[in-house]
């Protein structure tokens, strides 16, 4: 009986141990997190939180509007598609992060990077070449889209793309006047 007392009460302290240093663990993932995303976090750290095995964390790093260029960089080529697709929406990421992104080769990253506000109209330039219809149709109704381009995207062999481009030419016509 006072074995199985013992090692009963081994068994607990252990759990209790267990569950303590997990949760100072998740304690200190949180911290990080908040580091990441606060403007105020010195650039060293940044470097060694965007290296985290923690997606949160480089995520948050990726948002980051102080994270400089070489770091978003690095991070636009994460293997995270979602850690990605917050460096394109980063306001200090670059034309040429973007350019780079231009050839993700998941979709869904060229796709948020064609509807992208910000984004210059090299970069939609770069884009109405893709090999996606969708992403090309959102080349199309993108305000940066030069109408150069989107004179072009109306020879498309796809008619929604061609559509969509001739739509916003007429758009732009109507709200130039």
């Amino acid at each position: 009986m006072f074995y199985q007392l013992r090692i009963s009460f081994i068994g607990l302290c252990i759990a209790t141990l267990t569950a303590a240093s997990t949760f100072a663990y998740a304690e200190d993932n949180i911290d990080k997190e908040r580091a990441a995303r606060n403007p105020s976090t010195p650039e060293s750290t940044l470097r060694q939180l965007a290296v985290s095995v923690h997606h949160d964390i480089r995520q948050n790093v990726a948002r980051n509007r102080r994270a400089p260029s070489d770091l978003l960089m690095k991070l636009a080529q994460d293997p995270s598609p979602k850690i990605r697709i917050t460096v394109i929406t980063n306001t200090a990421t670059n034309e040429p992060i973007h350019l780079y992104l231009a050839d993700d080769p998941i979709e869904q990253v060229r796709s948020v990077l064609a509807r992208y506000e910000y984004c210059s109209a090299a970069v939609m330039d770069k884009l109405a070449k893709d090999k996606s219809v969708d992403v090309r149709i959102e080349v199309a109704q993108n305000w940066n889209t030069s109408l150069a381009t989107l004179q072009e995207m109306t020879k498309d062999s796809y008619t929604e793309v061609s559509q969509a481009a001739s739509r916003e030419l007429t758009k732009r016509k109507l709200e130039s006047r």
